[in-house]
């Protein structure tokens, strides 16, 4: 398995990169999986359901099996997050992990970065950033790759070329 990270303020494209890039790294013959961090709560059941009422009984974890997908919450209740290698212990069997998140986590990431939008680069101050997607930030020609944000197959060329094993 390696691993891979898709980094970038919120509202840069991160999600929109990863719906091209899943299916480009796909047809490559590797199956993908994926870990989203989100400092939002996130909810995947809902009210008035089975699963949510037994959940908010106390039930630590709650796993749903249906036809087509299954699913297991897992209750933090007040305890802190779990670190990135613990979220990648649980993960099935795959060869490539892209991770959106864990900004702060020293494994290579590609960074979308849009001027237009007014924010600064996470690049150089964030671990592990090897690439850039979108436009070229001052000074970062020599310091790290710059892709097309449009080019799905170089960007794919650069996951495979700088991810690194677990």
């Amino acid at each position: 398995m390696k691993i891979f990270g898709i980094a970038g303020h919120s509202g840069m494209g991160k999600t929109t990169l990863l719906e091209r890039l899943v299916p480009e790294l796909s047809s490559r013959g590797l199956v993908v999986s994926l870990i989203k961090h989100s400092h939002k709560d996130i909810d995947i059941d809902r009210p008035g359901k089975d699963s949510y009422r037994l959940r908010e009984s106390g039930c630590k974890e709650v796993l749903l099996l249906g036809n087509q997908r299954w699913a297991l919450m897992h209750e933090l209740r007040g305890a802190e997050e779990p670190p990135l290698d613990y979220l990648l212990d649980r993960m099935q069997h795959c060869d490539l992990v892209l991770v959106e998140g864990f900004k702060h986590g020293r494994f290579p990431k590609l960074e979308v970065w849009r001027a237009e939008l007014g924010r600064p680069t996470l690049w150089p101050d964030w671990p592990g950033i090897v690439a850039i997607a979108g436009d070229a930030p001052p000074g970062a020609a020599s310091a790290v790759e710059l892709l097309p944000l449009a080019d799905t197959a170089a960007i794919a060329e650069s996951v495979l070329r700088h991810a690194a094993p677990r």
